[in-house]
C-alpha cells in the first residue's frame, strides 16, 4: 500500500511539532496530527478504535513518557506508554498492513562503551525509562517485525522543553552554572529528525526495504558542558559555566556516561547527509530569536 495519509501521535511534543512544520513542505502526504487529548497512549485499549476512525496508510508514533527521573516512581504509567501502547500500535499497523514508525533512545544502552553504539548492540539500560523504551522496542518488533524504530539522543528544538531552552533561560537568570561534563553523546535537532522521518516515508513509497532499528542523531559528539558552552556562545549570553562530574549532580535516575550513537546505517540506506550538531544548534537558536 502506498503511503498517503499519515497519522502522527504526540503532536505537541518536540518531534510532533517539527513534523507539523515539515508537513507544510510535503503536500504529497496528508498528515493527521493527534495530541494527547485526541489519542492518549496511557489507554492502549482505545487505540484501535481511534486509528480506524482515521484509516491512515501509515502511523508515526512520536508520543512517549519522557520524564526520565519521574519514571523511577511512575513505573506503571511509563511502561504502559512506552512499551504496551507501542506494541499495540505496532500490532494494529501489522493487521492493517501499513508502515509503523516509532522512536527510542540512547538510554537503552549501559553507557560503558568507548566507541559509538551500533543498532545491534546488546541492550542494558541503567534506568527505568531506558528499560521501558527497550521493552517497547522488543515488544513492537515481536508484534510487527516490519516496525521501524529510530533511536535518537539529546533531542532539542525551538519548541517544547529541552536542554537548549532550559540553558538559555538559566543563563539569563544566573551569573554562574555547574554543568555535567563527564557524559558524552550526540545532540539531535528535532527538525532534522522530522526531515529524516519524512525521507523514510518517501523511501517506503519507492519500495525500499526500510524496517527494523536505526540510529539518528546530528553528527559530532559532545558533553553537556561543551553543549552548554556552545549555546552560550551562539545565544550571546554572559554566564560562567563550570564542568562537574555526574556524582556531584545526583539524580533519581542514573544516566549513561557514554551514549554516542553510530548513524551510518540510516545515512547509507536513506542516502542521508546529517548536519553537524553545532550547525543544527545555530539554526535552532535563530528560530528562538525569531519567535
Amino acid at each position: 500500500m502506498r503511503v498517503k495519509k499519515v497519522l502522527v501521535t504526540g503532536a505537541n511534543g518536540q518531534l510532533g511539532w517539527e513534523l507539523q512544520q515539515a508537513a507544510k513542505a510535503n503536500p504529497n502526504f496528508e498528515f493527521i496530527f493527534l495530541d494527547r487529548s485526541a489519542m492518549d497512549l496511557s489507554n492502549p485499549d482505545d487505540l484501535l478504535k481511534i486509528i480506524e476512525s482515521y484509516a491512515p496508510s501509515a502511523i508515526i508514533n512520536t508520543a512517549a513518557y519522557t520524564a526520565v527521573d519521574k519514571a523511577e516512581t511512575e513505573k506503571s504509567l511509563a511502561h504502559v506508554i512506552n512499551a504496551e501502547a507501542v506494541a499495540e500500535l505496532a500490532s494494529i499497523a501489522k493487521n492493517k498492513n501499513i508502515p509503523f514508525i516509532t522512536y527510542s533512545t540512547d538510554y537503552v544502552f549501559s553507557g560503558n562503551a568507548a566507541i559509538p553504539y551500533v543498532t545491534d548492540t546488546q541492550l542494558a539500560p541503567v534506568n527505568y525509562y531506558g528499560k521501558t523504551k527497550a521493552d517497547g522496542e522488543q515488544m513492537a518488533l515481536a508484534a510487527n517485525p516490519d516496525s521501524i524504530i529510530i533511536r535518537t539522543s539529546w533531542v532539542f528544538s525551538s519548541h517544547g522543553n529541552n536542554f537548549v531552552k532550559t540553558m538559555i533561560r538559566l543563563m539569563k537568570e544566573r551569573d554562574s552554572l555547574n554543568i555535567v561534563g563527564d557524559q558524552q553523546g550526540r545532540p539531535t535537532y528535532a527538525r532534522d529528525l522530522a526531515t529524516a522521518s519524512i525521507r523514510i516515508l518517501n523511501a517506503l513509497n519507492l519500495g525500499l526495504p526500510i524496517k527494523g532499528i536505526y540510529h539518528f542523531a546530528n553528527t559530532g559528539e559532545t558533553t553537556w558542558f561543551d553543549f552548554a558552552q556552545k549555546i552560550k556562545e551562539l545565544a550571546g549570553l554572559e554566564c560562567t559555566l563550570t564542568p562537574i562530574n555526574s556524582d556531584q549532580f545526583p539524580t533519581p535516575a542514573k544516566r549513561p556516561n557514554y551514549s554516542v550513537l553510530d548513524t551510518q546505517k540510516i545515512e547509507k540506506e536513506l542516502n542521508l547527509h546529517i548536519p553537524h550538531w553545532e550547525l543544527a544548534l545555530s539554526d535552532c537558536i535563530l528560530q528562538l530569536k525569531n519567535n
